[in-house]
Order: C-alpha cells, then sequence, then structure tokens
C-alpha cells in the first residue's frame, strides 16, 4: 500500500528551472505548495546511482533530510539505442557544467555518425521521499526517433531532436499540454497521482 502525501508543501529536488516549471505544472491540480531545492539554497547530491531510480531515490532522500519536508526527485535522461544505452543518466553531464543542450544534442550526433539506427527513448524516474525516510518511487518510459537538425524552442534539454512515436513534431515543437499528454515524466507521473495523489 503506497503513502498517501498529505503535506501541505513538496519541495521539488532540482536546480533546473525547466524541470521545476514541468513538474509544477503536473502538480498543480492536486494543491500541493511547490518549492525548489535550488529556492532554498540547498546543495546538489552527487548523483553516485548506475540507474536512474538511484539517482531521483538518492536527491529525494537528500533534500527530504536537509529540508525536513517532502521531496520529489525527478532523473530523467535520453537513452540511444545505437550508443549502447548513452548518454543515459549522464544525460545532463553530456551538456558540460553550463547545461548546454545543443553542445549535448550535439555530441549525439557526432556519436552516431552514419549509423542508420536513431531509436531512443526518453527515461524518467520519479521519487517521492517523506523527511522519516519512506519512499515512493515510479519509472515512465517513452519510444521514439531522433532528428536532425533540432526542431522547436519549447520544452527544455534534449527535445528538440527527440519525435516521439507516432508523432511528426518533435518535443520541442510540441506545446507544453500536448507534451505533457505524452512524456515519459506525465507517464511516471501518472503512476505516482494514482499512488500517493488521488483518492
Amino acid at each position: 500500500m503506497s503513502r498517501h502525501f498529505d503535506d501541505q508543501t513538496l519541495v521539488i529536488a532540482s536546480h533546473n528551472p525547466g524541470k521545476v516549471g514541468e513538474i509544477a505544472a503536473l502538480l498543480a491540480p492536486f494543491g500541493a505548495k511547490v518549492v525548489s531545492a535550488g529556492n532554498l539554497g540547498l546543495d546538489e547530491p552527487e548523483e553516485t546511482g548506475t540507474t536512474f531510480i538511484a539517482n531521483a531515490e538518492l536527491k529525494a532522500r537528500a533534500t527530504a533530510e536537509a529540508s525536513g519536508m517532502a521531496a520529489l526527485a525527478d532523473d530523467s535522461g535520453l537513452v540511444v539505442t545505437a550508443l549502447g544505452g548513452d548518454p543515459g543518466i549522464y544525460s545532463a553531464r553530456w551538456a558540460g557544467p553550463g547545461k548546454d543542450f545543443d553542445i549535448a544534442m550535439k555530441k549525439v550526433e557526432a556519436a552516431l555518425g552514419d549509423t542508420k539506427d536513431r531509436s531512443a527513448h526518453f527515461a524518467c524516474a520519479l521519487s517521492l521521499c517523506w523527511p522519516d525516510g519512506h519512499m515512493e518511487s515510479f519509472e515512465g518510459f517513452v519510444f521514439g526517433t531522433l532528428v536532425w537538425p533540432p526542431r522547436g524552442d519549447q520544452g527544455f534539454g534534449y527535445d528538440p531532436v527527440f519525435m516521439a512515436d507516432g508523432d511528426d513534431m518533435t518535443f520541442g515543437e510540441m506545446e507544453p499540454d500536448q507534451k505533457h499528454l505524452i512524456s515519459h515524466r506525465a507517464r511516471a507521473f501518472r503512476k505516482l497521482v494514482d499512488a500517493c495523489f488521488s483518492g
């Protein structure tokens, strides 16, 4: 049985404004007041996990302990089939210290070279941790194809080069509401909401 979220405030364990905004929008219907770890001046823990779930849990636990409030962490990334799953959990690191995803997208394109296989998927792990250490974790995925050159200026990260199966627009070209219906984060969120926010 999952634990129901009844707290007033939820800390988003992220310093990424795009990610915080997306999570806040998804949580808006549930009335939780959302604050980011960045706004609270909390340090970002080192991501030493080897999976998306491990890193999400590590960030959620560190933020819940530091803030004394329930914390929600997201670890997500782009998994490219022909690159053996890279950049994967290192998706943000491929963007360098300046978090420049133009650089990251160029790195992916260069690494693929003439490879014909452009299949990829986005993965998202969400972990909700309470100050007493109780943790709930969920995953969501969306499969698709990589396209070049990048298209669109919506979203963030690798969105401009990712086109979900069955779509003819990249995530970078979609309006946020449209992306929220099908994204990896939205799919993980539905599981989180069903378990911890509904009813």
